[in-house]
Order: C-alpha cells, then sequence, then structure tokens
C-alpha cells in the first residue's frame, strides 16, 4: 500500500509541474515541464540518498566500528520486517538522525555523535525507530523528489515573472503579464506548503510507528524533549533547506517567529509528545 501512495504522490507533483509548465509555455512549456519532471525523479531516486551522505560528510560503520548501535538497529529491523540497512555515524555534535534511500533494500540510517552522546539507549532506540519506519512508509523518498520539484517549480516561476516583464504593451500581452505575475508569487509559495504539509503528516506517522514498534511510547518522546531542548542553542553546521526535511528534528534549530509555522518542516516538538502521551495510553 505504501509503495502505491508513494507512486501516486510522485504522479501527481508530476502532473502538477507540467501543468504549471503548460500556463507558462503551452503545449511546449508542457513537453520541456514533463521530460524535466521525468529527469528530475530519475536522479532524486538514484542519486538523492547518496548527495546527502556526502553533504553531512556521513561515514559509514559496521558491527566492530559501534556495535550497540548495529545491535539496536537489527533488534528494530527484525521486528519491523525490513532488511537490514547501512548504517552511518556524521561526525556533527548537534543531536539528529535521519534516513535515506529509494526502498527498504536501499535504505540508511544515519544519526550525528551528538545524538549518541546526548540520548540513553532506550532514546537512541525510539529515535532509530522512527527513522525505520520512515524507511517502511518509503518517506524519504518521496519526501526528496517533493522537494526537488518545489524548487524546478521555483524555477518555473522565475521563467513566468521574466515572461510578465518582457512582454509588448497591448491588452493580451497586459492581462497575460498579470497572470504570470500571480503565477510567479503564487506557485514557489503552494509548492511550498505542499511540501512542508506533506513533511509534517510523515512526522507524525513515524512518531507512531515507532511508538508501536519498540511499545514504549515515552523512549521517542524523552529523546525528542532532549534533541528540541538542545536545538533551542544550535543548529547543524552543514544544514541546507533542501534535506531539512529529512531530520528527526529541524537542523536549523527551533522556528520561534508564529509566521513561519506554515512552513515548518516539522510539526512542534511539543504536539508531536503530545500525541505520544496518548499513545501511551493505549499501546
Amino acid at each position: 500500500m505504501e509503495i502505491f501512495k508513494t507512486v501516486f504522490l510522485m504522479t501527481g507533483l508530476m502532473l502538477l509541474f507540467v501543468t504549471v509548465g503548460g500556463m507558462i509555455g503551452g503545449q511546449e512549456g508542457m513537453v520541456m515541464a514533463f521530460l524535466i519532471a521525468l529527469g528530475m525523479n530519475f536522479f532524486s531516486y538514484f542519486f538523492s540518498d547518496k548527495l546527502v551522505l556526502r553533504h553531512y560528510k556521513a561515514i559509514e560503520v559496521h558491527e566492530n566500528d559501534a556495535k550497540g548501535l548495529f545491535e539496536i538497529v537489527s533488534r528494530l529491523t527484525k521486528k519491523a520486517n525490513l532488511p537490514m540497512p547501512k548504517v552511518y555515524i556524521i561526525p556533527e555534535q548537534v543531536p539528529n538522525a535521519f534516513a535515506t534511500g529509494r526502498n527498504p533494500k536501499n535504505a540508511v540510517v544515519a544519526v550525528t555523535e551528538g545524538l549518541l552522546n546526548l540520548l540513553n539507549k532506550d532514546e537512541i532506540e525510539g529515535v532509530l525507530a522512527h527513522e525505520l519506519c520512515h524507511v517502511r512508509h518509503y518517506d524519504i523518498l518521496t519526501g526528496s523528489i517533493a522537494a526537488v520539484i518545489a524548487g524546478a517549480i521555483a524555477i518555473l516561476a522565475n521563467f513566468a515573472q521574466f515572461g510578465a516583464l518582457s512582454g509588448n504593451n497591448s491588452n493580451q500581452s497586459r492581462s497575460n503579464g498579470i497572470l504570470m505575475l500571480l503565477l510567479a508569487v503564487i506557485m514557489p509559495i503552494a509548492a511550498t506548503v505542499i511540501q512542508m504539509a506533506i513533511s509534517r503528516e510523515r512526522e507524525y506517522k513515524a512518531d507512531k510507528g515507532a511508538a508501536i514498534l519498540t511499545g514504549r511510547p515515552e523512549w521517542l518522546a524523552s529523546a525528542l524533549r532532549k534533541l528540541d531542548n538542545y536545538s533551542k542553542n544550535y543548529m547543524m553546521r552543514n544544514a541546507d533547506p533542501q534535506s531539512a526535511h529529512m531530520f528527526i528534528i529541524n537542523p536549523f534549530g527551533s522556528v520561534k517567529n508564529t509566521i513561519n509555522t506554515l512552513f515548518r518542516t516539522h510539526p512542534r516538538t511539543e504536539d508531536r509528545i503530545a500525541r505520544l502521551e496518548e499513545l501511551k495510553r493505549i499501546i
């Protein structure tokens, strides 16, 4: 079912991109947007995981290098009926973690050195269970493609703005110019909101999956509380907007401006903990 959901979303985003291309450039614009979208989906499917690991200088480790970490991942993957993923450690003192990979057979879980130093064994298990649930739900592939499509729509918006400013003075051209300017403003905002909404909903889903997988929602809740407190004062050195949605906690730190709530890559940590507390009474 998760595979079908992922394919459906990928197709929907691609159709949105093609539609926007058609609004800007007519039939030729639709064809061009379709070809670009195909290329972006292909690139995201096969290479997005390698790029993000390289960006954060993640180092692959094996059982002899991090036995305790491997034991936790191995135990959780057996319970979740998943293949054993590759395990990476990021040389970064700000605690955080993410999963990547186009499918469970090619999955990677990565944690920072800071996370291993800050959290206890149970809390680390809660975090890793959360990341493995992202793998099981194909969330990382979907999020990567959504980010690429959102960025491409922003590029199209720039073309629309250029087209609006370069039109002649006829009434028809002025009307088209106004439409182009509206598209240039609305498209990037709409694409970003969609991308962020997808990311936030999937964080809640992964939190719930982790609570069920470990049977101890309080482990993840405690981890999130510590991670959030740390993030109020620090942000990751190599944090970038394109990969922010992948992490369990926003790598840019806490978002304090309420105007930015709509554009959060993550739900408020307080809301996530509250949901986990509710699950504690059920599980």
